[in-house]
């Protein structure tokens, strides 16, 4: 009830409210338990579902992060080969003392990019598997989003069943049941 004395009561509620204050037939009963046991199950479905989420989005957020460092590395690379251009072109136009200095500078230059490219590839191999990771997360994502919807259905044709008596809409619910607990069962599997 909510703090103005103004609370809404669903057709599915009130059917509750009379089964809990004067007992009712078992159909009512079981059908009622089985609602909660639902709501329950898709609760517990919609925080999982919210979980796979947050850690595809961190995953996505590390390989965003790793992509920019391996992205750095390559722009020092670049700055690299062009001091080591220039030292080349040094060693054409000079002679002597400064020719040699400018050799063993090309020399230098060579090893130091290839130290930055293990490094760049590293960063780049890093984001690829954070990547991998995040595209991972968002399809079990999926899977408990699809089992939340299903175990919702499944409650919305119980308060159905409920309120129309008609005992053959139990195969529906059982259905739906059956296939919210089948997918919530391959997204903890992460298939």
């Amino acid at each position: 009830m909510s703090g103005h004395g103004f609370h809404v009561h669903g057709p599915h509620d009130h059917e509750v409210e009379h089964v809990a204050q004067h007992g009712g037939d078992g159909f009512t009963s079981r059908l009622a338990v089985l609602t909660a046991i639902l709501s329950t199950i898709g609760a517990i479905f919609g925080y999982l579902g919210g979980h796979s989420q947050n850690a595809a989005l961190l995953y996505k957020n590390e390989a965003a992060i790793q992509k920019t460092a391996a992205s750095n590395q390559w722009n020092y690379y670049q700055a690299k080969s062009n001091k080591q251009n220039l030292s080349e072109l040094s060693v054409t136009l000079t002679s002597g003392e400064v020719q040699q200095k400018n050799s063993q500078a090309v020399e230098r230059y060579k090893q130091e990019k290839e130290e930055i490219k293990v490094e760049a590839e590293k960063l780049e191999e890093k984001a690829k598997l954070a990547n991998d990771k995040s595209d991972q997360e968002m399809h079990v994502h999926e899977r408990w989003a699809l089992a939340t919807t299903l175990i919702q259905v499944a409650i919305a044709l119980a308060a159905i069943t409920l309120l129309t008596r008609k005992r053959w809409m139990l195969g529906a619910v059982y259905c739906a049941t059956a296939l919210g607990l089948g997918v919530g069962v391959m997204g903890y599997l992460h298939i």
